[in-house]
Order: structure tokens, then C-alpha cells, then sequence
């Protein structure tokens, strides 16, 4: 379509020249005394025109001769450019292929290339983060090598290039370089290094997943595990994590805290700085219980922190509790039911009347029985748990229990058989 307009136009230019030539009878008269010049108007036009069309040629080759040396220098420096490009390519593609001593000197080779240009006044706009991110690949390389001292060297360097109030980013890529290096120091399990250089971050790339999950780990190496906790709940609310692995790490750490408790005053501010869903999980409320209990907390308090758990266990809308987690729930309570009150009993005799062929709410009700001298009972259904406890623990307490109670009844003969019971069941 376009062809067809040029021709077109060529046509249409061609008729109105050759309507404008043909009957032309103009002249020009030049008058150079003694001289007449008489030239028709056609041959003027032409002459003009050929030589303006021969002045802009000579024009144009001039400005092309002229602009020569720009040109040849506009060259060398679109080679050096390439070359430098392609040293931090090479060393790119070294690097991810393993080959790191090869990185390194492919990345050092860029660094001397883009020095050469800028001492030569042809300084790159974007030659300060070529020359950053050079850097990064030679300490890369020479951590995969670990060699530290070059490593470091590459890494001054790399964070000096860029000063503080550089651009968004130039500063992005600081922040990455100092992210990197906080993994090095985690590579080497030097954990207090690496917190130094997170903690230096802005408070927004702090917060970042990659760098919450650095801090997580040099916390935990460090065994700051307040601190690793906190961390653990962002990386939870940044969505880092699956929520059953969330789950998992904060309630290992919890768990982790309640262990360095020393006293019940400590182990209480710990229990308060818990978030409630983290008290409300059993493995952390048990848990917690029966620290408090070897403390020689409170036991009010103690069956305080497990009555959440209790009133899951016995509510048969809620899902079943382990068998591990209900064991562990009955000897915390078991050592917790001195001075039992009266709204204790009664839970306890509850729910082992709604099942009452639960060994193990059998075992707790005996117990608590037992606590308040109620001593027919106690062996009643210290009997009936003993022959149906799955733990043996349990069931071994159940016959000593029993073999207690035959010696304070003077049955020496059933004293004597509970205890070889009770013996046969911790075998």
C-alpha cells in the first residue's frame, strides 16, 4: 500500500514538472558588461538545484569526516563495555556452574574494566551497581572457597561503593549485600556476627522474609530464644511458613523457653508474654504445668494452666488428644492435686463417670481419692485401672498405690502381690 502511494505521488510529480517545463518560455538575463547572458528558466532551476544537492553533499561528507574520531572513541568504548559486560556474565555463569575460582576472576576482570572507564572520564550511569554487584560475585566466590579474608575484602568494598543516601536503588542493592552477608556469618554458625549485620537494616528490609528468616536462625544458634520466638510469630504472619509448620516451630520454642525457666516468678512473666493461641495449644499448656510443678509452683496454679487442655480432652465435640498428650496431661495433673478443691473433684469424677472405662480417668480419679482419704474408693478403681492402663508407668503407680493401701489394711499378702506387679510392670 505504501509503494503504491509513492508511485502515485511520483506520477502526479512527474505531470505537474512536465506541464510546468514543456511550455515554459521564461529566461534569465545576466548582464556582465560587456556581457549579455541569456538562460532559459528551466536551466536555472536545474543549476540551483544541482547545486544546492552538491553543497549539502560536501556538507554532509564534512560533518562525517569531522565526526571520525568521536565515532572511533564512541567504539572502543562500546567494547569496553561489552567486555566488561560480558567478565560479570562469565562470572555469573561460573558461579552457578561451580566453577569458582573462574567467578572470581571473571568478576575481578570486570571490576578492573569499569575502573579503566571511569578513570578515562567515561564513567557508566549505572557503573557504581555493576561494580557493586561485581563485588558480590568475587565474596560469593571466595566464600564457596572459604576463603574469608578475600571475601571480606570484596565485601567492604562492595558496601563502600555505595554511600548512604544513594539512590532506592543503589541502596536495595546495599541492603542485599548486607542480607548475603548475614548468611555467610550463618553458614559459619558465627551467629553474633550475623546479628550485628542485621541489625544494622532499615526497619522495613528488616522485616522482609529473607531477613526474618536469617534472624530466626542466628537466634536460635545463639539461644536467644525470646527472640527467636518473636521472630517466629512474623515469619507465621508473613505467611513464610505452611501454618502447621508455623505451629510447629512456635511451639518449639515456646516449649524451649518454658526449659530455661529456673524459677516459678520467671516461668510465670514467660507464661504471660505468650500469645493467647500459643497457651491455648496442650502440648504448651501441659507443658508449662508440669515445669511449674518441678519449679514447686502453685498447684492452683498449675491445674489453672491445664484446665483449658482438661475441658478439650472431656469435650467430646472437640478432636481427640494424642495418647502421649493425654498422658502427659494426667501426670501433670497427678502431681498437682494437693489441696485439691472441691471444683476439681467434681470435673474429675465427671468425666470418669462419662467414661468409665478410661483407664487413665480412672487412674486420675483414684488419685485425686486418694488425696482426700477416701481409701475404698481409691482402691476400687485403682483395681479396675491397673488391669486396663496401656501405659506402663501408670500402671505400675496404680500397683504400688495398691500395695500401700494393703499394708496400711495389715493384708501383707496382697501388699506383697501388688508389689511384684508393680515391679513386673516397669520390667
Amino acid at each position: 500500500m505504501r509503494a503504491a502511494l509513492w508511485f502515485l505521488a511520483l506520477f502526479g510529480v512527474a505531470v505537474a514538472v512536465a506541464l510546468f517545463a514543456g511550455n515554459n518560455q521564461g529566461t534569465v538575463t545576466l548582464f556582465w558588461p560587456p556581457y549579455r547572458i541569456d538562460l532559459s528558466l528551466n536551466m536555472v532551476l536545474m543549476l540551483l538545484f544541482g547545486g544546492f544537492t552538491l553543497l549539502y553533499a560536501a556538507l554532509r561528507a564534512l560533518a562525517a569526516l569531522l565526526e571520525l574520531p568521536m565515532q572511533a572513541r564512541r567504539w572502543r568504548l562500546l567494547q569496553k563495555e561489552r567486555a566488561m559486560h560480558g567478565a560479570l556474565l562469565d562470572a555469573l555463569s561460573q558461579m552457578l556452574g561451580g566453577r569458582f575460582l573462574r567467578a572470581r576472576k571473571s568478576a575481578e576482570s570486570a571490576i578492573v574494566q569499569e575502573r579503566a572507564l571511569e578513570d578515562a572520564k567515561e564513567a557508566l550511569p549505572h557503573g557504581r551497581r555493576l561494580r557493586t554487584l561485581a563485588h558480590m560475585v568475587a565474596a560469593e566466590s571466595s566464600h564457596a572457597l572459604q576463603d574469608r579474608a578475600t571475601r571480606e575484602a570484596h565485601l567492604q568494598q562492595a558496601l563502600d561503593n555505595i554511600p548512604d543516601r544513594a539512590a532506592a536503588i543503589e541502596q536495595e542493592l546495599r541492603e542485599g549485600a548486607q542480607l548475603r552477608a548475614a548468611r555467610w556469618s550463618l553458614d559459619e554458625r558465627d551467629a553474633t556476627t550475623a546479628l550485628e549485620r542485621l541489625s544494622v537494616l532499615p526497619a522495613g528490609t528488616a522485616r522482609r522474609t529473607l531477613a526474618l528468616r536469617a534472624k530466626l536462625k542466628a537466634s536460635r544458634l545463639s539461644h536467644q530464644t525470646e527472640q527467636a520466638l518473636e521472630t517466629a510469630r512474623l515469619l507465621g504472619k508473613h505467611h513464610a511458613f505452611s501454618p502447621a509448620a508455623a505451629e510447629s516451630i512456635v511451639r518449639g520454642l515456646a516449649m524451649e523457653l518454658i526449659n530455661g525457666a529456673y524459677d516459678p516468678a520467671q516461668l510465670q512473666r514467660i507464661w504471660l508474654g505468650l500469645e493467647p493461641h500459643e497457651r491455648a495449644m496442650p502440648e504448651i499448656a501441659v507443658h508449662a504445668a508440669q515445669r511449674l510443678g518441678q519449679l514447686g509452683g502453685d498447684a492452683m496454679q498449675v491445674r489453672a494452666w491445664l484446665l483449658p487442655v482438661w475441658e478439650r480432652m472431656t469435650d467430646p465435640a472437640q478432636p481427640p488428644l494424642p495418647d502421649a498428650q493425654v498422658l502427659k496431661l494426667v501426670r501433670a495433673l497427678e502431681g498437682s492435686l494437693q489441696a485439691l478443691d472441691a471444683n476439681w473433684l467434681a470435673r474429675i469424677e465427671s468425666a470418669q463417670q462419662a467414661a468409665p472405662r478410661n483407664a487413665r480417668l480412672q487412674y486420675l480419679s483414684a488419685k485425686a481419692c486418694l488425696q482426700r482419704n477416701l481409701w475404698g474408693k481409691a482402691q476400687q478403681l485403682f483395681t479396675q485401672a491397673a488391669q486396663q492402663l496401656p501405659d506402663a508407668s501408670l500402671r505400675a503407680s496404680a500397683w504400688r498405690h495398691l500395695a500401700e493401701l494393703a499394708e496400711q489394711r495389715g493384708d501383707a499378702e496382697a501388699a506383697a502381690d501388688a508389689w511384684k506387679k508393680a515391679a513386673q510392670a516397669n520390667a
